[in-house]
């Protein structure tokens, strides 16, 4: 391959094709059914499917088939197959579904009004993950518009990764003779720890998540009247999330929760911030003098990609400040959110948290916790050597820089599946996600060209792929 026809060809389609479809993506609301559980009645989930596909079929990439699988009472699949030189296969994966608004944007930046400023397209799912598509066909086009073969690619682009990917396995099993064996997965739903060069992701977190409610009253009491008497619901939270973490470090007090961090990880943990610095936590938009819960940046890495957090992402049973009156208020509820070790059973995790919480209650307290998801993480295989000096030679040509590897704080459900399902199948998992870049909350961005060159990365390590058994025996 060429790798300077195929940067070229890759700004070129970005510019004049793939960025105006991204900001026609980019308006539609497609919120993932999670947080919209009338996403079939508003219609936008079929809306965003029909405008990828649409951009999909008009490219004239030879041995493709474009369709939107829909099972009954499922969010859309578009489903995408070009045939390849051989019978072996890549599956390239994203998802099309939407995380909600949020608050917070900028003057002048919304959820769903594109904006270009400075290089980056701002608006909610331009790089979480709608670009996904477009990455991956205009990879396979760098290909074929050089003549250079390629395996057979099969594109899933789903519709709710964002709330768990609890249809995708129903669509996996509906397709599994189409899709085939993958011997390579291409994930395009992750991070990057600059936009200087190419980053893989090696394991993810699995996610617990559930609602945890106190009740002390049937009924609110007047505060003057019952307060000392009565326990304060949201007292007994305090004494129920204390026996989950310690208050003052963060730290896990619940051994099953926990996960030993292979010496790999380790070794990848540092180079990475050895690169990184304090640019481990300087990404985040801190407020007044908040501060890291560590300056050591390995320890920050360790922390974010092995080992257990928690964070209280809702509550309920509490008015707002101005609504609020002198009540002794009957219950409060908090929404819980685990990130669990790669390696953490999510299931004992659940039953371990519920019993924590639910065993001999604070004061007596009428106290409840329902589990709503218990998904595990995922521990990426060792890179085949091809894999690895194909992901080096690309970051060398196409950012300038080397290769790194670093852990994911986040989840995918998919990986975690595809590990199960093909065993020893090699992964590259990457993304656009960088240094403010706040997938999830305000001012989202896509970086465009970290875009533009992480397709180009993606046709080198395609091409690299169809003659991995070459490389190897040339190495």
């Amino acid at each position: 391959m060429d790798n300077a026809k195929a940067l070229k060809f890759s700004q070129q389609i970005w510019d004049e094709s793939i960025i105006p479809t991204l900001c026609d993506y980019v308006r539609i609301p497609a919120k993932s059914p999670g947080f919209d559980p009338e996403w079939a009645k508003h219609g936008y989930m079929d809306e965003a499917a029909e405008l990828l596909a649409e951009w999909c079929r008009q490219q004239p990439i030879e041995g493709m088939k474009v369709e939107i699988v829909r099972l009954q009472g499922r969010t859309p699949l578009l489903f995408i197959e070009v045939e390849g030189r051989n019978d072996d296969t890549v599956l390239l994966y994203g998802h099309l579904d939407k995380q909600p608004e949020f608050d917070g944007w900028s003057n002048g930046l919304s959820p769903w009004e594109p904006v270009i400023r400075d290089g980056k397209l701002y608006g909610r799912g331009g790089a979480d993950d709608g670009y996904a598509v477009f990455g991956s066909l205009a990879a396979i086009r760098a290909l074929q518009e050089q003549g250079v073969p390629h395996a057979r690619c099969v594109v899933l682009i789903e519709g709710c990764e964002e709330s768990g990917s609890f249809d995708l396995p129903h669509y996996i099993e509906h397709l599994e003779e189409r899709i085939g064996t993958p011997t390579l997965v291409v994930c395009l739903d992750a991070e990057c720890g600059n936009y200087q060069q190419l980053w893989t992701t090696t394991s993810l977190r699995g996610n617990l998540t559930g609602t945890l409610k106190a009740a002390v009253l049937t009924e609110g009491v007047h505060s003057g009247g019952a307060s000392g008497i009565v326990p304060s619901s949201f007292r007994v939270l305090r004494l129920l999330l204390d026996r989950l973490e310690d208050p003052e470090t963060g730290e896990s007090r619940i051994p099953e929760l926990q996960g030993e961090v292979p010496e790999a990880r380790l070794v990848q943990a540092r180079a990475a911030a050895e690169v990184l610095g304090e640019g481990v936590h300087r990404r985040f938009p801190w407020a007044g003098g908040t501060r890291p819960v560590t300056t050591d940046p390995v320890e920050l890495l360790l922390n974010n990609t092995w080992r257990p957090t928690l964070s209280v992402t809702g509550g309920a049973g509490m008015p707002t400040p101005g609504a609020a009156g002198n009540t002794l208020r009957p219950w409060t509820a908090l929404k819980l959110s685990f990130r669990l070790p790669p390696t953490t059973d999510p299931v004992q995790a659940a039953a371990v948290v519920k019993k924590v919480l639910e065993t001999d209650p604070p004061l007596g307290a009428e106290v409840e916790f329902e589990v709503e998801s218990s998904m595990g993480g995922w521990n990426a295989p060792p890179v085949a050597p091809w894999l690895e000096a194909s992901m080096q030679a690309a970051s060398e040509a196409f950012f300038g820089k080397p290769a790194l590897y670093m852990g994911t704080g986040g989840s995918i459900p998919f990986m975690g599946m595809l590990g199960e399902k093909f065993p020893g199948v090699q992964f590259l998992v990457t993304g656009v996600l960088g240094p403010n870049s706040n997938a999830h909350g305000p001012n989202e961005f896509l970086h465009l060209e970290t875009g533009k060159r992480l397709t180009a990365c993606v046709a080198r390590v395609l091409a690299d792929h169809y003659r991995r058994a070459e490389l190897a025996d040339a190495a």
